[in-house]
C-alpha cells in the first residue's frame, strides 16, 4: 500500500503526550519492517479520543479504539496482512461493491436481484461535524459503562480514517475479500457522502460513525445495498434477514452503523 513516511518509529520523540503503551509490528507473516500501529495499555475513557485526535493529527496519526473482544485479543493475534493491502484509492467504489452484489445478492435475495447503483448522498446534513461526532461515539463505545468496555486507543498513520483497516493490513473480513484496501474504498466513499469514521475496529468487527445519515426511508433503502454488498452477514446473519427491514431500523437516522465478518 502507498503510504506516508510512516511517523510511527519518531514517535517517542514527537512530543506528543500519550499513555503508556505499545508498537504492534507482529503480522501473520512474522514482524513487519515498521510498526503498523500504537497502541495504549489501559482501556480508554470518555475524553481519550479527542486527546488521541489532538496529539495524532499533527504528525500523521488518526485514533481508532480496538475492541478486544470477549478473548481479550489484542492486535498482536489479529493476523494483521499488511503485504496483502493495495491502495484504497486504485480502487472504486461502485465497482468494488457491484462485484460483491453480483456475487451475493443472486443466492441471498433472489436471482431477480440488480445492483442499484450507489445511493446518492442524503439531501439533509447531520447536526454535528463528522470528526465532533466521532469524539461523541467514541465517549459513548468507552468507560465501564460503555457500548464496549474495555476498549484501548490507538494511534494509525493513515492519511483518512477509512484508510485505517489497509493502513495495519487488518484481515477481519478475509473470508470474504482477502485485499481489505477495496473496503477501504467503500469506506472512503461513505466518508465523502455521509461523513462516517472509523471509531471502533476488532478482530472481525468495524463500527464507524455517521455525520450524514439517511434522513428518508428510500435514501436508506438504497444504502442498505450498499451495506449488503459491503457485509452481506449483517443481513444473512441477523435476523428478521431482511434487507428493508435492515434498512429501517439499522440504517434509517442512524448515528453508528456496525459490520461483522464470519
Amino acid at each position: 500500500m502507498a503510504t506516508l513516511p510512516n511517523p510511527l518509529p519518531s514517535l517517542a520523540t514527537s512530543g506528543a503526550q500519550l499513555p503508556p503503551g505499545a508498537m504492534v509490528d507482529a503480522t501473520i507473516d512474522g514482524p513487519w519492517h515498521e510498526p503498523l500501529l500504537w497502541y495504549a495499555d489501559e482501556p480508554a475513557s470518555p475524553g481519550t479520543w479527542a486527546a488521541m485526535r489532538a496529539a495524532g493529527r499533527p504528525v500523521g496519526l488518526l485514533p481508532v479504539l480496538l475492541d478486544g473482544g470477549r478473548s481479550d485479543q489484542w492486535p498482536e493475534d489479529w493476523d494483521l496482512m499488511p503485504d496483502s493491502a493495495s491502495y484504497p484509492g486504485d480502487h472504486d467504489a461502485e465497482e468494488v461493491l457491484g462485484e460483491y452484489w453480483a456475487d451475493c445478492a443472486p443466492d441471498e435475495l433472489g436471482a431477480a436481484a440488480e445492483w442499484p447503483g450507489l445511493a446518492p448522498s442524503p439531501a439533509a446534513d447531520g447536526p454535528d461535524e463528522p470528526d465532533d461526532l466521532a469524539a461523541a461515539i467514541a465517549d459513548e463505545c468507552t468507560g465501564p459503562d460503555g457500548w464496549y468496555p474495555g476498549t484501548r486507543a490507538a494511534l494509525v498513520p493513515a492519511r483518512r480514517s477509512a484508510d485505517i483497516p489497509a493502513a495495519i493490513g487488518w484481515s477481519g473480513p478475509v473470508n470474504y475479500e482477502d485485499d481489505v484496501a477495496r473496503l477501504c474504498a467503500v469506506l472512503r466513499s461513505w466518508e465523502d457522502r455521509f461523513g462516517i469514521r472509523i471509531v471502533v475496529i476488532g478482530f472481525d468487527t468495524l463500527t464507524v460513525s455517521v455525520g450524514r445519515p439517511p434522513t428518508t426511508l428510500a435514501e436508506a433503502r438504497a444504502l442498505a445495498a450498499e451495506h449488503f454488498a459491503f457485509c452481506p452477514d449483517n443481513i444473512d446473519q441477523s435476523p428478521p434477514y431482511d434487507l428493508d427491514v435492515y434498512a429501517e431500523k439499522m440504517v434509517l437516522k442512524q448515528e453508528t452503523w456496525s459490520f461483522w465478518w464470519d
